[in-house]
């Protein structure tokens, strides 16, 4: 009785180790990103079979480039907030706020017998102002990140409507549309600046002390307190790092519309916590991925390219998005629980 129960331990242990390894090489960061990028793959080849040469051209790809940029430079700061245990749901209705103050007539005016530089400053300034109002509302008031977020959504889209009047404001300086619409070596200037975003992101999460606190303090709040770290402040400093990230959308969503309008930025909190949590970022914190929340955005913005190419209703669209994000989310769950069994 007692050998057989040995030679079954070794059988088990012997057929459970390969398991335990694949396991955990999926649950590994590469493993998650390389996921997500045969998911891309898989997507640019249904593409290719249904739409053809108009979703394989170069202006087409230029295109979805183009159109991830800007929701991609507002997901990157996304990915700070949910790392750190939080969410922001006002990151649309900030970079509308911004859009409509940098292109009011005061603001042109002062662009014109400057520089449009006025005009990204004002976006930037403006977002990092909400940014760090969200920051002090969940720090120091005790208000919860959902509820404040959802405050500020709602007063910032109101005072855009004020500030314009319901009004669709056009951009009339020329030096601002003509730089930030214009191309480098063929690739959009829309582009090069969603990559810069993302560099810095990368390196501000993963190289510096910055990235480690967010991440400690996603983890466990009392502990990263306990370990030194002012979480209230480091809190502030998070939400007015998303709000710079908004100002930056505003100024690149301004410049490819030539307009400022309280519309803009539209449901953006939506799509930019679902590239968060499709690239592999934790909505619990304590996790966060910059490449992930990339190919994320890049491979929402694929399939929205996929259902436009072969005229499919935007309703299907979304029912898709949807299915990706529980997909996503019950894999995060049972990576999780395979983790915290081996370990």
């Amino acid at each position: 009785m007692s050998q057989d129960s040995v030679r079954v331990e070794k059988a088990a242990l012997h057929t459970a180790t390969p398991q335990s390894s694949l396991a955990a090489v999926m649950g590994s960061g590469v493993g998650r990103n390389l996921g997500l990028v045969v998911a891309l793959i898989v997507l640019c080849v249904v593409g290719v079979a249904t739409a053809g040469d108009n979703f394989a051209s170069v202006d087409n790809l230029l295109t979805i480039l183009r159109l991830a940029s800007v929701i991609g430079v507002v997901s990157i700061g996304m990915t700070f907030v949910i790392t750190a245990g939080h969410i922001d749901l006002s990151v649309g209705a900030i970079a509308a706020l911004a859009s409509v103050w940098c292109t009011t007539l005061a603001t042109q005016t002062m662009a014109e017998d400057i520089h449009w530089i006025v005009m990204v400053g004002t976006a930037l300034l403006v977002g990092v102002a909400c940014g760090l109002v969200n920051g002090l509302l969940v720090a120091y008031g005790g208000i919860v990140s959902f509820i404040a977020t959802l405050a500020m959504l709602a007063s910032a889209r109101g005072l855009a409507e004020i500030i314009a009047d319901r009004r669709t404001q056009i951009v009339k300086v020329d030096g601002f549309a003509d730089f930030f619409r214009a191309d480098l070596i063929g690739i959009p200037m829309l582009v090069w600046m969603f990559a810069l975003v993302s560099v810095i992101g990368w390196v501000l999460l993963n190289r510096t002390t910055f990235g480690r606190r967010t991440v400690a303090v996603g983890g466990n709040p009392e502990a990263a307190r306990l370990a030194g770290i002012n979480v209230r402040r480091h809190t502030v400093m998070i939400f007015g790092l998303v709000g710079l990230c908004c100002g930056i959308a505003a100024v690149m969503i301004t410049a490819r519309t030539t307009t400022g309008s309280s519309t803009h930025g539209t449901l953006w909190e939506l799509d930019a916590i679902a590239a968060v949590v499709i690239g592999g970022t934790l909505l619990s914190g304590g996790r966060g991925t910059i490449v992930g929340t990339v190919l994320g955005v890049l491979i929402f913005t694929t399939l929205s390219n996929v259902f436009v190419q072969n005229d499919l209703s935007s309703s299907a669209q979304a029912v898709a998005k949807g299915l990706i994000i529980v997909v996503a989310v019950l894999l995060q769950q049972r990576l999780a629980g395979r983790s915290s069994h081996t370990t």
